[in-house]
């Protein structure tokens, strides 16, 4: 499949695949989308009862979230485990062409965002004496972790192109591996999407979404009384 990779509105890059007509982080601003939903919406809301974190992306792609999560993680000095899940790793001829560190100011962490896409797969490697990152080849239907994370970032494809990963099937396996009152979020709020978190046990509601996106759908594993 073609991949481009394209400049979004507030000058990050993003990849572009044009058959599916479908990027990896929204056209509108790639980083600004990434704060928006995965740290304002997700970090901030579960490192106000802890701040020893296990993290699981659905989708690690570009690295963008794990990266200002590393760097968010080491502002408000939390201690973070990060997992993150990709069936089909960017290349790295592609990863030169991310301007991310530049767009972040964070030229002194260069080296880092490298290491985290140069690591080997499969088990968990120090990214800094605080934040420990596993990187899994996996497609997500195989993930069967229980009660292992405080905060799912799902991150996938859109539904229109990969609908079977927005199913009552995955989101029980999301349900499965997060703790109680974890939380998960997501850039999407589709209806359908909405419908298969709540069928499977989470509470979930509809928030205000990054530039370009009305709403976005934070669900939570609320305790069961």
């Amino acid at each position: 499949m073609k991949r481009e990779i394209l400049i979004t509105s507030d000058g990050s890059t993003t990849i572009h695949l044009p058959d599916w007509d479908e990027q990896y982080h929204s056209k509108h601003g790639a980083i600004q989308e990434a704060y928006h939903v995965f740290l304002r919406a997700g970090l901030d809301t579960v490192m106000v009862n802890t701040r020893k974190l296990a993290i699981l992306e659905i989708g690690f792609g570009t690295g963008l979230n794990a990266f200002i999560t590393f760097l968010e993680g080491r502002k408000e000095k939390l201690e973070i485990e990060y997992v993150g899940v990709e069936a089909y790793p960017v290349a790295a001829s592609e990863v030169l062409k991310l301007n991310y560190v530049e767009e972040l100011k964070a030229t002194a962490d260069q080296h880092l965002f490298d290491k985290m896409h140069e690591i080997s797969w499969e088990e968990q490697q120090g990214i800094s004496e605080d934040f420990k990152l596993t990187k899994r080849k996996q497609f997500f239907q195989d993930i069967t972790d229980k009660a292992a994370f405080d905060l799912i970032y799902f991150d996938a494809f859109g539904a229109k192109n990969q609908p079977e990963l927005w199913t009552v099937p995955i989101f029980l396996k999301m349900y499965e591996a997060i703790r109680e009152n974890g939380v998960l979020v997501t850039y999407c709020a589709k209806g359908s999407a909405r419908r298969a978190m709540q069928a499977v046990g989470f509470s979930v509601e509809r928030i205000p979404g990054p530039p370009g996106k009305r709403e976005m759908l934070r669900a939570t594993k609320k305790p069961i009384v």
